[in-house]
């Protein structure tokens, strides 16, 4: 099991993520598309990136301008294209 120290790293690169591609993840728990689990296996499955300082560049380079999808290399970009339509993930 992930420590806590990576869990926390790897929650603010989801966040990070969220924010750059435009998706609230607070606003879309309380409109019902995403539920509070799904966020938190989101977490967990970026803790299995087999590239997180790859995500860490590209957010970089993304920071400010945005993104309208993940970089390939994404665990969690079902979850935030789905987000990104409006649906529930």
């Amino acid at each position: 099991m992930a420590d806590t120290i990576t869990i926390k790293h790897h929650a603010d690169l989801v966040d990070r993520m969220a924010e750059t591609l435009g998706v609230d993840l607070e606003e879309k728990v309380l409109e019902g598309l995403l539920d509070p689990s799904t966020l938190s296996e989101a977490v967990l499955g970026c803790t299995g990136c087999a590239d997180p300082e790859g995500c860490e560049l590209w957010l970089q380079a993304h920071q400010g301008v945005g993104a309208s999808s993940t970089p390939v290399m994404c665990r969690n970009a079902s979850m935030f294209d789905t987000l990104i339509k409006g649906k529930r993930a």
